[in-house]
């Protein structure tokens, strides 16, 4: 099979949701949901390519290089999803999943979880490591400790002082990252249509619909995360994009869920 040949490589959409669990005793309620009902339901889809999710224990938070943003903050997970092509009647099979799952009476999270950020970005490309045998296609699929997550946000996205800021994420700030022992690969992320909840409650609501005004970076960890965000270099800090959490982030193993007790 050809590097150009994977599914992941043609994939146009990714879902990313940041969600928070506001009930502090319902954590382990809503990991045995997602990972044992939610998450296998949707990658048995034929039009979901792949999945997964990592938590943002009291551990990462800590290690957090950048927290400033308030709405990402306050989430304590991140779940993706990828989609197969054409990805507008993928998208509308797993929505109407989840609809129906709801009707069944098996959405019980609704009560206790708000999405922070809940919405589709355009991948934008992956690397390897040097050494790191696999294509970057196949990263996602590899198991690994966790992941360091970047997200940059630029006020004018499609600015000049934006595309010089994309600029130095690309050809300075991933290269140098690429370069850190514990590190597997990279994948970027634009955003095109996501929606931020802000507040207490339900909170306002709030739709960024220009493209590009959110960048959301996953570094593949095959070291513990926590350790490898350390190591990273300085975030990017420039004119037309800063970056505005950067958190590690722990791969979840089934029933090991005690992160909040």
């Amino acid at each position: 099979m050809s590097r150009g040949s994977h599914a992941l490589s043609r994939s146009t959409r990714v879902f990313f949701s940041f969600p928070e669990v506001t009930d502090p005793a319902r954590h382990r309620d809503y990991n045995a949901w997602h990972q044992l009902d939610h998450r296998p339901e949707n990658l048995a889809l034929p039009g979901v390519l792949h999945g997964d999710r990592w938590v943002r224990s009291p551990e990462c938070r800590a290690a957090s290089a950048v927290d400033a943003d308030p709405v990402l903050s306050a989430a304590q997970y991140v779940a993706m999803y990828w989609f197969a092509e054409p990805a507008g009647p993928a998208i509308e099979e797993w929505a109407e999943l989840g609809q129906t799952t709801l009707e069944q009476g098996r959405r019980p999270e609704l009560d206790w979880t708000r999405r922070r950020l809940n919405g589709f970005f355009r991948p934008l490309g992956g690397r390897v490591a040097p050494g790191v045998e696999i294509s970057a296609e196949a990263l996602p699929h590899r198991p690994h400790r966790g992941v360091v997550l970047e997200v940059l946000r630029a006020e004018e996205p499609s600015s000049v002082a934006a595309e010089a800021g994309f600029g130095v994420l690309r050809r300075a700030h991933l290269p140098a990252v690429l370069a850190l022992p514990g590190v597997l690969g990279t994948w970027s992320f634009a955003s095109r249509d996501v929606t931020l909840r802000e507040g207490p409650g339900v909170g306002e609501v709030r739709r960024e619909t220009d493209r590009g005004r959110l960048t959301v970076v996953l570094h593949w960890c095959e070291a513990d995360p926590v350790e490898v965000a350390a190591t990273l270099p300085a975030v990017v800090e420039e004119p037309g994009l800063r970056t505005v959490l950067r958190t590690p982030l722990r791969t979840i193993t089934p029933g090991e869920w005690s992160w909040f007790d």
